[in-house]
């Protein structure tokens, strides 16, 4: 019998149980952009620990505070703490810790997305029409000014209208994502990658290197589909270095998988230190 196939993605969010809800991980730098490991990984790091608190699977609501970046290529200890266990949702908050210094808060509402509630009514967001993924621009290609590690893990896709630096009017992002290994969309998966899109602030002010995020919050809608994710990312509200961007998933089907919302700061000078 052959080996299941371990992806990427899972490998190197792997958690290395301590006791009393403590976790050992070690982060990798292959999700990096520039020097720093993108927030939706680290996101990713922390729902596994929370994950552990109890019987729901599936992220439902996920808010994040950045508090420094990540070191990646070291370890780092990974804390849990179940606030409530309910039927329908669990509630536990995570913490990342790398050489003494708090990195991530993660705090989040884990339930059941398996589509068994029997509830009937909805109302959704249909997706965008943008070409299809093998028309659009690799990010790796974009003029973003930072080192986007992350490509060797992260297949993106961007519409190519969008994929000139400062040539829109619109801080507006279209694109298809997926991992580059083949590994399939998850509800964990899809937390990573309303992070993982190039920033939409990047079509109308050009190339702005690392926008930094201080606070990211995911609403989960759905299981995705297996296939490509399509996404739109908008930034309407830009004050004083500090940015809100507003996001959406669909699945391969058009079904609406997850919403987003971060608050993120724009470094003229792409100033990583922080």
């Amino acid at each position: 019998m052959s080996e299941p196939v371990q992806y990427d993605f899972d490998r190197e969010t792997a958690l290395e149980e301590l006791g009393g809800h403590r976790h050992q991980v070690q982060l990798a730098s292959n999700w990096n952009i520039g020097d720093n490991p993108n927030g939706g990984y680290l996101t990713a790091i922390g729902l596994q620990a929370i994950r552990r608190l109890g019987n729901h699977p599936d992220p439902i609501s996920v808010t994040t505070h950045y508090l420094r970046p990540g070191s990646s290529g070291q370890s780092g200890e990974v804390s849990a703490e179940l606030i409530r266990s309910g039927r329908s949702v669990t509630t536990g908050r995570a913490s990342l810790v790398q050489d003494g210094r708090s990195r991530i808060e993660v705090m989040a509402s884990m339930g059941d997305l398996s589509g068994a509630s029997g509830h009937e009514y909805e109302i959704t967001v249909p997706p965008p029409d943008i070409p299809p993924p093998e028309d659009c621009v690799e990010r790796d290609g974009l003029e973003q000014g930072v080192a986007l590690f992350i490509a060797s893990r992260i297949d993106l896709r961007v519409d190519p209208e969008r994929a000139k630096a400062g040539a829109s009017d619109t801080a507006e992002m279209f694109g298809w994502i997926r991992f580059a290994d083949g590994r399939e969309p998850d509800t964990l998966g899809l937390t990573l990658f309303a992070d993982a899109f190039a920033p939409s602030i990047f079509t109308r002010l050009g190339r702005v290197g690392w926008v930094p995020t201080i606070e990211l919050t995911v609403h989960i809608r759905r299981r995705p589909a297996p296939g490509w994710v399509l996404g739109r990312f908008v930034t309407e509200d830009l004050h004083d270095g500090r940015m809100i961007e507003d996001g959406w998933l669909w699945d391969s089907t058009g079904s609406l998988v997850a919403r987003s919302r971060q608050l993120a700061m724009l470094l003229p000078d792409a100033d990583t230190s922080s």
